[in-house]
């Protein structure tokens, strides 16, 4: 059986669902915001029959020992239901169902996609991706990641004035939900004006990099699809392409050299991934530069500009066997570099 764990209108994991029933495979899905409201979870220890771990939603149970693969896709965080009307209560039990989630999926004697979620949030840190992609060979921007607005001001004057700031990490949408986005900015005068906001919370400042193009690298266990992404020929998309103007920027597949297509399945590898969206950038000189990588990266709309097989791929991804227990990150990097 395969698990999806998503929410309930995700239209991508329901274009991989549907390969996936089309080859026979057995699939369900879940999305934890059902818990507790919706869904209740049983798990059994020390009993003298098997232990067991089951879900019971309203679609169906599912037995979570009989599962061989799970896509952590888009899930969605444990809601409390609405008779409990007190806000600490809430927090608390949707704190607990969270913890007891991650308890069981993070146990769970399966293959893992892209890992199990204990994994993806430490492959989620930018400066460990950095670290490890220049160990890869990966060239990537001159980093800094601070609040000292001093050191923002050396590193601003030692760039030549052309610098980008970028958020630390992935919590915004945590903490903001995905009405409100942060781009890549280019540092102006006017932020450098301002020393005393630079002090209150941490940022990633980078050296600007010229383009000629972007990349984005959706890794499928091994296999790569390189999408190129010309952002330079909109205004809109020129420090951003997240600032989609898709009518105007073309997407095209991208044929990489050997060497860069290795580096990238290498990375998420290191990562303890088997999956991975990567960001590059290539330089009007040809250079290939390391941005970042998305554990859980989007990939529907460069499959339907671009017509490269993304979702087929997934698809013959969660249908393999299961294989051992995913490496850890620094395990994985050893045998990448050797």
């Amino acid at each position: 059986m395969i698990l999806i764990v998503t929410h309930a209108d995700d239209q991508t994991a329901r274009v991989v669902e549907e390969h996936l029933r089309r080859r026979g495979a057995t699939v369900q899905r879940f999305d934890p915001a059902e818990l507790p409201g919706r869904a209740r979870l049983s798990q059994t220890f020390g009993e003298a029959k098997p232990e067991q771990c089951r879900l019971h939603t309203e679609h169906g149970d599912i037995d979570l020992h009989a599962v061989h693969t799970v896509w952590f896709r888009r899930p969605g965080t444990p809601q409390a239901p609405a008779c409990i009307a007190d806000p600490a209560v809430r927090r608390y039990v949707e704190a607990e169902c969270a913890q007891r989630l991650d308890e069981v999926w993070n146990g769970l004697p399966c293959r893992n996609v892209p890992a199990a979620p204990n994994v993806i949030a430490r492959a989620s840190q930018k400066a460990l991706q950095l670290e490890l992609a220049v160990r890869l060979g990966f060239e990537i921007p001159p980093t800094l990641v601070t609040n000292d607005a001093d050191d923002v001001l050396d590193f601003h004057r030692c760039h030549g004035g052309s610098i980008v700031s970028k958020l630390c990490g992935p919590t915004f949408h945590a903490h903001f939900g995905q009405r409100w986005v942060r781009y890549t900015e280019a540092v102006s005068a006017r932020d450098l004006a301002q020393p005393a906001a630079m002090a209150l919370c941490p940022m990633t400042f980078q050296a600007n990099v010229p383009k000629r193009l972007e990349l984005r690298i959706t890794v499928v266990g091994t296999r790569a699809f390189a999408a190129e992404i010309h952002s330079q020929a909109t205004r809109r998309t020129r420090q951003d392409w997240r600032r989609y103007d898709l009518a105007n920027t073309p997407h095209h597949p991208h044929t990489m050299p050997a060497e860069v297509e290795h580096r990238c399945a290498a990375l998420v590898a290191a990562l303890g991934l088997q999956y991975g969206a990567i960001d590059l950038i290539l330089t009007p000189e040809g250079r290939y530069v390391f941005l970042e990588i998305n554990p859980n990266g989007q990939f529907q709309w460069i499959e339907q500009k671009t017509g490269l097989p993304i979702s087929e791929a997934l698809a013959d991804l969660l249908a393999e066997a299961p294989v051992a227990a995913t490496r850890q990150p620094r395990e994985a990097l050893a045998e990448a570099v050797a």
